[in-house]
Formats: structure tokens, C-alpha cells, sequence
């Protein structure tokens, strides 16, 4: 065999490695990505039917429900448009509030409802995830808390003139 062909098959070799280590990493990423769907996605069956995904909303007024002694909780999620029951068993975060917005992983249930493993509350009066301001925003419902402004630039202290 001569040194070119050597050197060829090396380079093909350190291709075909290359290739498939991308191809590996891409369909290992795909598995963990988890996709966010609004209750009108859901309610007109875009959302996969038994894998994980997120869904956010507003916690309708009135709609929690809990059974005394237990750490299942039931609420509704809606977007102003559709509405999706969901059911949560742990503790919820100090935030969960009813008409507040928050994200939700989980899967859909064989019922339909959302059987949620995960629940996550904004952290503050104005604040509201990403996604689901901009999913209320788009359905033109309801009120929509602000989003905080950018703070201010700095200003560098002024000297004396003198």
C-alpha cells in the first residue's frame, strides 16, 4: 500500500468517526429536549401524546382543588382561548397562586388532563415565563402582567467643577 493511500483511509477513518459521534450527540439531544405547547396546542392535538412536555399558562380562579391529607392538587390552565385541567401530586411551590402564570412538565394523561411532575411558579409580582407571555399575548386574552423594565444604566459620578 502506498503512503497516499495510507494517509486516504486515515482521513476517511477520522471522517467517518467524526460522522458518527455528530450523529450519536444530535439523536442523544433530541431525546432530552422538551417542547412547550399552550392549552390550544393541546386542545387541537398538536401535543405528543406519551412524552413529556411543558405547558403554561394562567391557574384559572376557583379551579384548585385539593383533598384534605393528600399532595394531589388539580387546577385548570388557560391561555384565554382553551382551557386544560391539570393534576399535580407534591408540594407546590410557595408561589402557586390562583391567576398567577406558571410552566408545567409532565405528559398527558389517558384522560386528557395533564398529569403534571413538575410545577414552576414565577418568582415575583411582575415577572411571567417567557413562553407563556407571549402564548397569552398571541391568544389577546385576559390580563397579562407587564414584564419588568431593563434597570437603568449606571451613571458615572459627577466631579465637582470648580
Amino acid at each position: 500500500m502506498t503512503p497516499r493511500r495510507k494517509r486516504l483511509l486515515v482521513v476517511l477513518g477520522i471522517l467517518g468517526g467524526v460522522a458518527a459521534s455528530v450523529t450519536l450527540a444530535v439523536m442523544a439531544s433530541r431525546q432530552n429536549i422538551m417542547f412547550y405547547y399552550d392549552p390550544t396546542q393541546i386542545a387541537a392535538g398538536q401535543a405528543p401524546k406519551h412524552k413529556r412536555f411543558r405547558v403554561g399558562g394562567m391557574v384559572v380562579k376557583g379551579s384548585v382543588a385539593r383533598k384534605p391529607g393528600d399532595l394531589t392538587v388539580r387546577f385548570v390552565l388557560t391561555d384565554f382561548a382553551h382551557e386544560i385541567p391539570v393534576q399535580y401530586s407534591g408540594v407546590l411551590p410557595d408561589l402557586f397562586r390562583e391567576g398567577q402564570g406558571i410552566i408545567a412538565h409532565g405528559s398527558l394523561g389517558p384522560d386528557g388532563a395533564f398529569v403534571a411532575d413538575e410545577v414552576l411558579a414565577k418568582h415575583d409580582e411582575k415577572y411571567m415565563p417567557p413562553e407563556v407571555a407571549a402564548s397569552l399575548k398571541a391568544k389577546g386574552g385576559g390580563s397579562v402582567p407587564a414584564q419588568p423594565a431593563a434597570a437603568p444604566a449606571p451613571q458615572p459620578p459627577r466631579t465637582p467643577s470648580g
